[in-house]
């Protein structure tokens, strides 16, 4: 596996698990539509949040959150149509971005609520 993959996988790991012990309640991981692939989709309380997670192992071209681009939250806007659409979920939706840095066995984590409506995408 290469190792910007094990990065990754690595940061969805340590995204889902601050989710839930934050009270979130994880639906799906990597979910797929067409060309859309959403990181996380989970329920805090009534609000359905789709959440990206970017993972970078230092900050030497950036911080993670930076490389959303607007293509990714098209794509994840749409995916969020479909999926709420199929699921029955008609309250709020929100999109999150989780930015991890990993250091070595540390790990800081940013979590960006309303990303894409706020300024960062």
């Amino acid at each position: 596996m290469a190792k910007h993959h094990h990065t990754g996988q690595k940061g969805e790991e340590i995204a889902r698990e601050y989710l839930m012990s934050h009270g979130y309640q994880i639906l799906e991981t990597n979910w797929r539509f067409s060309k859309a692939e959403v990181d996380l989709i989970a329920m805090d309380g009534d609000v359905m949040v789709f959440v990206e997670v970017k993972t970078r192992s230092g900050e030497h071209f950036g911080f993670p959150e930076q490389f959303v681009s607007a293509r990714k939250e098209q794509l994840m806007m749409d995916a969020a149509a479909v999926y709420t659409s199929r699921v029955g979920h008609e309250w709020e939706i929100r999109f999150d971005i989780i930015s991890i840095i990993t250091k070595g066995n540390y790990s800081e984590l940013t979590h960006i609520k309303d990303a894409f409506f706020d300024g960062w995408g």
